[in-house]
């Protein structure tokens, strides 16, 4: 599935340009630094030679010199001069079965949105031994699209609804309502199976986490008095003989909150390598659990100038549900 360009704006850049070009800023476009959106066009140009032009004055901006933290306005005439780089190997492309997987697992796209039911095991972005990410996918799919963003994170074995902001003012948008605590907010709902029967009187903990460094560089988040203020809100789904399908919806976003406060409480999330239990882990192998047990099964946003929230649902992904079919409930 392709997004066409519009006709008044000529798409981004793909590679850095062989001559000069002159972009006019959209309205989209406005309020960002200037060195930002040199960045996203000129992609695969080192930071430190997007400086050194800005620097030399061979980028120009109505045709003076700027500096790299000047707030382009709509209507700002760019001068891009031509960038060599070094060559680089190809990028990686991705599979026929993962183009066609991603164009399937779309939950809801308009012209500024798309939010996609991310398979587990892609990580949300390239990186540390990762050439192709969801992002780096979604963008060789759609060639002409002018603007494609990660809104947030999900971590790699983490399966469920992620939002791509196909606009910069809808990244703007919704960034900010996820720094917001109230109705206006965004809501996120997770699915997670937790090892024991979680009591049915816990419906919130409300825990400080703090990130320490353990060995190896590795990094860890506990529960401590030092730690930021982190409240989960919790709900039994069903009871199953020696596990719970809890509903667990963050009102912070803190990292790993859920395994950390779930793990807090006594009841670590089934798969979990980091923070919970081996034994228990080695026997649900059995079953199939090969993952964390987390899947991300909703989430509630408000778009510019709507007055009614947009709820979008992922189903339980199927490797989740077939472990869930294979559990005895329980009274």
């Amino acid at each position: 599935m392709k997004t066409p360009p519009s006709p008044n704006k000529p798409p981004i850049e793909q590679n850095p340009p062989t001559q000069v070009v002159f972009a006019t800023v959209d309205e989209d476009q406005a309020g960002q630094r200037l060195d930002n959106f040199l960045m996203t066009r000129l992609k695969g140009v080192p930071k430190s030679r997007v400086y050194n032009i800005i620097r030399k004055g061979e980028v120009r901006v109505n045709k003076g010199r700027s500096k790299p933290d000047y707030k382009i306005i709509t209507g700002d005439e760019i001068r891009i001069p031509p960038v060599r780089v070094s060559e680089k190997e190809p990028s990686a492309k991705p599979s026929n079965v993962m183009t066609s997987l991603l164009d399937n697992s779309i939950l809801f796209e308009n012209e500024g949105l798309l939010v996609i039911n991310k398979p587990p095991g892609l990580a949300v972005h390239g990186g540390s031994g990762v050439s192709l990410g969801l992002i780096e996918t979604l963008r060789q799919m759609r060639p002409d699209a002018r603007y494609l963003e990660l809104i947030h994170r999900l971590d790699r074995d983490t399966s469920g609804c992620i939002m791509i902001a196909k606009k910069r003012s809808i990244l703007r948008h919704l960034q900010a309502a996820l720094r917001e605590k109230n109705i206006s907010g965004i809501t996120k709902v997770y699915h997670a199976l937790v090892i024991g029967q979680w009591p049915q009187t816990c419906r919130r903990v409300d825990a400080p986490l703090l990130k320490v460094e353990v060995a190896d560089d590795e990094r860890i988040v506990r529960v401590h008095p030092d730690g930021k203020p982190s409240l989960t809100e919790f709900k039994v789904l069903q009871n199953y003989s020696n596990c719970s399908l809890v509903e667990a919806r963050p009102i912070t976003g803190r990292t790993h909150q859920i395994r950390v406060h779930a793990k807090h409480m006594g009841h670590s999330l089934v798969g979990d390598e980091k923070y919970g239990d081996d034994d228990f882990n080695k026997g649900m192998r059995n079953l199939g659990v090969k993952r964390l047990f987390l899947h991300a099964a909703e989430l509630g946003f408000y778009l510019p100038d709507a007055t009614e929230k947009t709820i979008v649902k992922a189903p339980l992904a199927k490797d989740l549900a077939a472990v869930i079919n294979k559990l005895t409930p329980s009274n």
